[in-house]
């Protein structure tokens, strides 16, 4: 697989199909904040019928595995996944 990048809403879209999947619901019931922190890295703040879930840079990783699969159609483990914050596209990941 080439070097392919990942946009934000990408991202955001792939951690709602995760969800929902994990918790039997619709796609559209999910919210999704990215966020990164010099501390903590990469995570996400989900939420789920009026509960929050922390997602932490792995479990992000897995939901673009998932999304990466169902969606592209391709290997999800054939490349490396790296997040990336920028300073115009906000958070963002590279297939490597």
């Amino acid at each position: 697989m080439a070097e392919l990048m990942i946009e934000e809403q990408d991202i955001i879209n792939a951690i709602c199909l995760y969800q929902a999947d994990r918790q039997n619901i619709a796609p559209e019931s999910v919210e999704v904040e990215l966020c990164y922190d010099d501390d903590e890295g990469f995570f996400a703040n989900v939420y789920v019928n009026r509960m929050e879930i922390h997602m932490n840079t792995f479990e992000m990783t897995q939901a673009l595995r998932m999304w990466i699969e169902q969606q592209l159609h391709q290997d999800p483990y054939a490349a490396g996944i790296k997040l990336i914050l920028d300073d115009e596209l906000g958070i963002v990941a590279a297939l490597l």
